[in-house]
């Protein structure tokens, strides 16, 4: 019963993801697992921390997740100087993420970035302030979730999912922030 409710929780904290997108990320994960070796739950994560919505938020460019998503949907960011307006967009290390000439002037961004605080920002990101551009340094690697998640219940539950054995028909009631 617990892993729905983390599964829902992860949900919510990675700006809404519903449960297809989780599902195809964890296929993901469990291919390059597959591939490259590695623990499948770790590189689920890096692939969530990974998504161009997330990799905003981390650098402080926006406050919340769902407020970063709506920003990339709406074209305020460049990535290698490329207008991107996909937040599942995967980043790379090396990759250049800064908001377009044109949005700078927004009082929106000017704010976040005149209050974020350095050390909020993850190792794995570099922000450059004066110019509203951050740089991907390497792909994460000890990724500090701000809110506790067991990777392995959600693993375990999107298992479950795919075997077809779908424990949420026995617990619908306990997702506490929206319908399962």
């Amino acid at each position: 019963m617990q892993f729905v409710f983390r599964k829902t929780e992860a949900e919510i904290f990675y700006g809404g993801l519903r449960e297809k997108q989780f599902k195809r990320y964890f296929d993901e994960a469990a291919r390059i697992a597959g591939i490259k070796g590695g623990n499948t739950g770790q590189i689920f994560l890096q692939l969530l921390e990974r998504r161009l919505d997330n990799v905003v938020y981390r650098l402080g460019l926006q406050r919340r997740r769902r407020q970063a998503r709506q920003l990339v949907r709406h074209g305020h960011f460049l990535v290698n100087g490329r207008k991107v307006d996909i937040p599942s967009y995967q980043v790379d290390p090396g990759d250049i993420i800064e908001v377009r000439e044109k949005s700078r002037n927004s009082p929106l961004f000017k704010e976040n970035l005149e209050n974020i605080d350095p050390r909020a920002i993850p190792n794995w990101l570099e922000l450059d302030k004066d110019n509203f551009r951050g740089k991907v340094l390497e792909i994460p690697q000890e990724i500090e979730l701000e809110i506790p998640v067991n990777v392995q219940l959600i693993i375990e539950f999107l298992l479950n999912v795919i075997k077809g054995t779908n424990p949420q028909t026995e617990v619908k009631n306990l997702c506490l922030f929206r319908v399962c």
